[in-house]
């Protein structure tokens, strides 16, 4: 798994530069089969809101196949290093928690790590991510990349750079409400409050 390669990469190397092309097939692979996550929650598999899953994975598949996978040069930035490892330990915690309560057999410490951990590592996560876009700018702006100019056959235009600018300033609304969701989920499952939610 690409939790085990990373601290293995480390290891090796005493770097973290080239990690992110040591793992990124796997990294890859694994997020995009996150997609079917969604599948998950709309058939009630996993107790989650399809709202919030579906906001979580595209923001990561995006990074992963529109950021980071498209633009080499910001591979090695330490940004890039942040949003994995908070990637990685996040992943750990959702799926043991998912897979022990299907179970009918969940420990303690997982509840309590799945509703602890993601109040440092959800903004820690997200600074990492912006930054990582931040890195980008100056090479999307340069090379124009993604962009679609007038005139052209289809007589619309398209300027990456711009969407990069509103994917960030979209992180205002967005992250709050994933952040303060995940607080009251964890005030209703550790300390029992009876809350009620409007409809996604």
């Amino acid at each position: 798994s690409s939790d085990l390669a990373m601290v293995r990469y480390y290891m090796q190397t005493g770097t973290h530069k080239g990690l992110y092309h040591s793992l990124q097939k796997t990294l890859k692979f694994f997020q995009t089969f996150a997609m079917l996550e969604l599948a998950h929650c709309a058939i009630g598999i996993v107790h989650t809101s399809v709202l919030v899953t579906a906001v979580q994975v595209s923001s990561r598949i995006f990074m992963v196949w529109f950021i980071t996978n498209s633009i080499r040069q910001i591979q090695n930035e330490e940004s890039v290093l942040l949003f994995l490892v908070v990637w990685t330990i996040t992943e750990i915690t959702r799926y043991s928690f998912y897979t022990f309560n299907l179970l009918n057999h969940l420990p303690y410490f997982i509840k309590w790590a799945r509703y602890n951990l993601f109040i440092i590592l959800y903004p820690v996560g997200v600074v990492g991510e912006l930054m990582t876009i931040y890195a980008a700018l100056p090479y999307v702006h340069r090379t124009s990349m993604y962009s679609l100019r007038l005139p052209n056959k289809y007589n619309v235009s398209f300027d990456y750079y711009y969407f990069l600018l509103i994917v960030m300033c979209s992180y205002i609304p967005l992250f709050p409400q994933l952040y303060f969701h995940m607080l009251r989920q964890r005030r209703k499952v550790l300390h029992g409050e009876v809350i009620v939610e409007k409809e996604d």
